[in-house]
């Protein structure tokens, strides 16, 4: 029984997932369709990417405020580069993401050196990020060339859309990463036991500030990701998207406790999961201000279903040591 608990707990997301496709499909077939589902993936690109930052910062049991902020101020950057100074669109996204880069190491260096709190010290950069953003836009509306908005059309081999592409890309990667090299297998183990992994000899400082810098870096490129869809960015741009990429993440199965999560299958199909749902809401034409209860419920249920695996393994590994110790008794008073 406890087995079967522990499958469904650790399959949680494909079950979500798949249950959200059959309810939405049978209640509206042109969900269904091939374009219907296209659109979606694409639409899901950003903050994807986004999610898979924020998946290495979750599995350190850490958490990253300032992606929206991040977002915002490097496109501030990047339009100001573009059509201010006139550098090409190739050295303006380098620069917007070395502008994440820096972002993200000012971040790791608050946690890791100062000693912050993740929580407040994403937060002061979300306000700070925003904050310079708005100093170089003057809260205008930046618009972009065509030679950057038209790369969200180009179809790579005349079947993939190249924000699907890239997604794909950073999504390998990262999962690539996290499953085949010594530092993504550690920060699993740091996620877990941050203290047992120092006492294994685990440079945890190094480790930790490492995903906040991919985390900066991911936040960057979503944003360039989102301009080549939008076109333009306005102040409001990125406000809101730290939340749908915890969310995205957390419904793939990333703990927020720490050392539990996947970027492939799991923030992949989170991140296609948050899109699914606002576009399903749409074809079934829910009522618009329920839209946001149903989106709210149903990432409280991915939350609720992380707390509940993670209590559920916490008090197998309890009776697991309990066992074992209680072996080791019984072995000790049969030899004596």
């Amino acid at each position: 029984m406890n087995k079967l608990k522990l499958v469904l707990l650790n399959n949680a997301t494909f079950i979500i997932f798949i249950v959200i496709f059959i309810v939405f499909g049978v209640l509206s077939p042109r969900f269904l369709a091939y374009k219907s589902l296209e659109i979606i993936v694409v639409n899901a690109t950003f903050i994807g990417v986004i999610a898979v930052g924020m998946t290495f910062v979750l599995l350190t049991g850490g958490i990253d405020l300032s992606v929206g902020s991040t977002m915002y101020f490097s496109a501030a950057v990047l339009g100001y580069l573009i059509n201010d100074l006139g550098v090409s669109i190739w050295l303006g996204m380098l620069v917007c993401l070395l502008v994440g880069l820096l972002i993200g190491t000012f971040n790791a260096i608050m946690v890791t050196r100062i000693g912050m709190v993740p929580f407040i010290a994403t937060l002061i950069t979300m306000v700070l990020a925003r904050g310079a953003g708005m100093f170089i836009t003057r809260s205008v509306p930046v618009d972009y060339p065509e030679s950057l908005t038209t790369l969200d059309a180009i179809n790579v081999f005349g079947v993939i859309p190249m924000p699907i592409l890239l997604f794909a890309l950073v999504v390998c990667v990262a999962s690539v990463f996290l499953r085949s090299t010594q530092p993504g297998r550690q920060l699993y183990a740091i996620g877990n036991d941050p203290e047992g992994g120092r006492r294994a000899g685990l440079n945890t400082r190094r480790l930790t500030a490492m995903t906040y810098m991919i985390c900066g870096i991911c936040a960057a490129l979503g944003g360039i990701v989102s301009i080549a869809q939008l076109g333009r960015v306005n102040a409001n741009f990125g406000v809101g998207n730290e939340f749908d990429a915890i969310a995205a993440a957390v419904l793939g199965g990333t703990s927020l406790f720490g050392g539990i999560g996947t970027v492939f299958p799991g923030t992949f199909l989170g991140a296609v999961m948050i899109q699914m749902i606002q576009s399903g809401l749409v074809f079934t034409r829910i009522d618009l201000y329920l839209q946001p209860i149903i989106m709210a419920a149903i990432i409280f249920l991915a939350v609720l279903v992380d707390s509940i695996r993670s209590s559920f393994i916490k008090k197998l590994q309890r009776r697991n040591i309990t066992k074992q110790t209680d072996g080791a008794a019984r072995s000790g008073s049969a030899n004596g």
